[in-house]
């Protein structure tokens, strides 16, 4: 799914970035801001009329604001696949 149609609140992990979509400009400044795939992003806020303008997000322990056509360019994974690359979950369980 897109950043875009991301719901609020709700962690997820960037799976690929359409870097062809955004100026060289845009580009260097969200991976200045930790944009890259594997990073972990939420959205916290939508702005303007029904939500369709800037968006307000997490990065990582970074907030940043973009624009609505950047996180269309953002795909993301959620859910029990949702982990970062190189991460495995957690498992409480110990063997003997």
């Amino acid at each position: 799914m897109r950043l875009s149609q991301l719901p609020l609140r709700h962690p997820a992990f960037v799976d690929r970035i359409y870097w062809d979509q955004l100026s060289p400009a845009e580009a260097q400044r969200l991976r200045e801001f930790g944009l890259c795939e594997g990073a972990s992003i939420e959205a916290l806020h939508r702005a303007g009329f029904l939500g369709g303008g800037a968006l307000a997000c997490k990065i990582g322990r970074m907030t940043i604001a973009m624009r609505r056509h950047h996180a269309d360019a953002i795909i993301v994974r959620t859910g029990e696949g949702a982990t970062a690359p190189g991460h495995e979950p957690h498992n409480e369980t110990k063997s003997a």
